[in-house]
């Protein structure tokens, strides 16, 4: 009786290669493949020829090393967690992409994890990382409740916050100064005599929201101008919250003569709204947004913004996290705040002598 096509294919069949298969055909040991195959002969004293051989062996027969089972053997997976809140911000983007490159550089491969500003997303992907053995996180956490974060201090492999953070965990982060950056947009709303300024908060509870709404009322009041709750709009860093809050500003008052946005999404949002209500940017209303992107200078009209030094905060997260990796008994580096800068564009208008 003839054999089924199934079975036949079946038995043809031929496992994968593997290391021992190399080290059998040469007759050494698997250890040494291994070694070899890692770059490390000459750490541990094989031979050039054996070394030669195990190489061109390797290649004539395409193998492989299977990097995920050598890294569960070593405990290290050499892939690092990256969670960011919100991947379609120009901000987090660029964040990401800094933080990527300078992993690449040192051979980290990258999870990268969307928790589109919720919580029990974020709770959810920050289980799958530490399911998937990465060696290191760097979280940007949606930032408004911190007991779920405050674990991965607890947990044996490092982790940086960045961008968003809470500074009463003993977790090391690293971020733009919010509140200066506030203080400088307020400063030059004053320069250019402006007294009354709206405020498109983001999202409430986050570090980054809140220190620049403190930075806006320490502003107001160190100028002797009364701070009105009623100015103050918001709840997203988004486009949407910036369109709507501009929206309803508007309709119930006029008298304010500059928008203070929290974020380059925010403004584009603000920025619709005015051009549909017939108000026209700076003549009417003049606007500043926190984010710097290369977009925004072509605005019309183009922009003036508080810029983060994103490859800074980039270069400096991806240091910390591998000075912890490599000593981790180390004490840890606490918070670092790197300021923010003023790019004057042609978004706001002179309307009087300075505050």
């Amino acid at each position: 009786m003839q054999k089924s096509t199934a079975d036949s294919s079946h038995k043809t069949k031929t496992a994968p290669l593997t290391i021992k298969d190399i080290a059998q055909e040469l007759g050494v040991s698997a250890t040494t493949v291994s070694r070899v195959l890692a770059g490390k002969a000459k750490e541990h004293r094989i031979s050039d020829e054996t070394a030669k051989q195990v190489i061109e062996l390797s290649k004539r027969k395409n193998f492989t090393p299977n990097a995920i089972a050598r890294g569960l053997r070593l405990l290290k997976t050499h892939t690092i967690g990256l969670l960011i809140p919100d991947i379609s911000n120009p901000f987090f983007a660029g964040l990401a992409r800094n933080v990527t490159e300078g992993l690449h550089r040192h051979g980290y491969s990258i999870i990268l994890c969307d928790s589109q500003d919720d919580l029990a997303m974020e709770r959810q992907l920050l289980d799958l990382l530490w399911s998937r053995q990465v060696d290191g996180m760097i979280i940007a956490p949606v930032g408004q409740q911190a007991s779920h974060v405050a674990d991965l201090a607890r947990m044996p492999k490092p982790v940086v916050m960045v961008d968003r953070f809470f500074s009463d965990l003993k977790i090391p982060y690293v971020s733009s100064d919010n509140f200066l950056g506030a203080k400088q947009a307020m400063e030059c709303f004053f320069e250019n005599g402006h007294r009354k300024i709206a405020c498109l908060k983001g999202l409430s509870g986050s570090a980054p929201a809140e220190e620049r709404l403190r930075g806006y009322r320490q502003a107001l009041s160190q100028h002797g101008l009364e701070v009105d709750e009623s100015l103050i709009r918001g709840d997203a860093f988004g486009e949407q919250s910036g369109y709507v809050e501009t929206k309803l500003l508007l309709k119930r008052r006029r008298d304010f003569t500059g928008i203070f946005a929290m974020s380059n999404l925010i403004a584009s949002g603000a920025l619709t709204a005015l051009e549909e209500e017939g108000v026209r940017v700076p003549e009417d209303i003049s606007l500043i947004a926190f984010d710097e992107q290369p977009y925004l200078s072509h605005f019309n009209p183009p922009l003036t913004t508080i810029a983060q030094p994103v490859e800074r905060i980039g270069d400096t997260v991806v240091k910390i996290l591998l000075s912890q990796m490599k000593s981790p008994d180390q004490p840890q580096t606490e918070g670092i705040l790197l300021p923010t800068s003023l790019v004057r564009r042609k978004s706001v208008a002179r309307i009087g002598p300075a505050v």
